[in-house]
């Protein structure tokens, strides 16, 4: 038995920096801070704490079903955890980037982790542009979903409810594309459960969450995870050589290589050289793998 088992159980529902809220089994939130170095701990962590004064100190992660990272110019960072799904969010208004999109199912496909694309704003004329970039992704085998969240809200209501039902869904979209307009519509209380965080973390000094967790029912069965902004989803944990292996596209074409070593670039007898020159891979998808390629061979650990 592990020498944190006696400790009370709870779930990090809100982070920054080294201070998290952790939601205990019945429901109550208490703000803690982290043990000595630990700067691990994300959204949707299972973890073991005790009490230290008027708040709380994390001992122990609990180990992890998934996890995801995130990365900017200078590091890669872990930023979600314990996940059933992610819901992307794309739209023609703005248009999406498609790298950013493939970068997020490599990330989720590598994790294991299931993903719905919903398109939103269908009622707008851009959408059939965004619509028609989207067809090598529902090719492949990728759930879109369609929706206009603003203006056919209780269409979008109905949707939404059973596939988000009984699960832990991150929900990612770029500024814009109606991130915001899902939460407020599947959350009744969305504001109410970001002040509740805001005060247990002592009063706005630390309202500023890049993660943040939210019930959808009283029964606290079914929850979002809002992480603002589109994150850069980290993928230098990958190794180069198994990158074909998470774009499905490109992973049913592998076994016709002449090579077992391909890379998929320029050798001859490549099953996905072919594949793309036949059209069954898209120029664009080709040119992402490529630019992750290129980026996984600069990585120095």
């Amino acid at each position: 038995m592990s020498k944190f088992a006696a400790l009370d159980l709870g779930r990090v529902v809100a982070a920054h920096g080294r201070h998290v809220i952790v939601e205990s089994p019945d429901g109550e939130r208490l703000a803690c801070h982290l043990r000595g170095k630990k700067s691990d701990c994300v959204v949707g962590d299972v973890v073991r704490w005790q009490p230290a004064g008027d708040e709380g100190v994390v001992e122990h992660i609990e180990p992890r079903r998934n996890l995801l990272f995130r990365q900017d110019d200078w590091r890669t960072k872990s930023f979600a955890a314990n996940l059933d799904q992610i819901l992307v969010l794309v739209a023609g208004e703005p248009m999406f980037s498609e790298t950013q999109l493939a970068r997020a199912l490599i990330a989720a496909d590598s994790a294991g982790i299931a993903v719905q694309v919903l398109l939103n704003k269908t009622d707008l004329p851009q959408a059939a542009l965004a619509r028609e970039r989207l067809l090598p992704y529902r090719a492949m085998g990728i759930a879109v979903i369609e929706s206009a969240l603003k203006t056919r809200p209780d269409e979008a209501r109905a949707l939404l409810t059973p596939l988000l039902a009984d699960r832990t869904t991150l929900v990612l979209g770029p500024s814009g594309t109606g991130k915001s307009t899902l939460i407020n519509l599947m959350v009744s209380d969305a504001s109410a459960q970001v002040g509740e965080v805001s005060q247990a973390l002592n009063s706005g000094r630390h309202t500023t969450t890049t993660t943040r967790w939210y019930w959808l029912d009283s029964q606290r069965h079914t929850a979002l995870i809002d992480s603002p902004g589109f994150q850069e989803f980290g993928l230098r944990q990958i190794d180069a050589q198994q990158l074909p292996l998470l774009m499905p596209d490109l992973r049913a074409h592998v076994g016709a290589c002449r090579f077992y070593n391909c890379t998929h670039r320029r050798e001859p007898g490549c099953g996905v050289i072919a594949a793309v020159e036949r059209g069954q891979i898209s120029a664009s998808r080709w040119r992402i793998y490529g630019e992750i390629c290129d980026e996984l061979a600069r990585v120095k650990w």
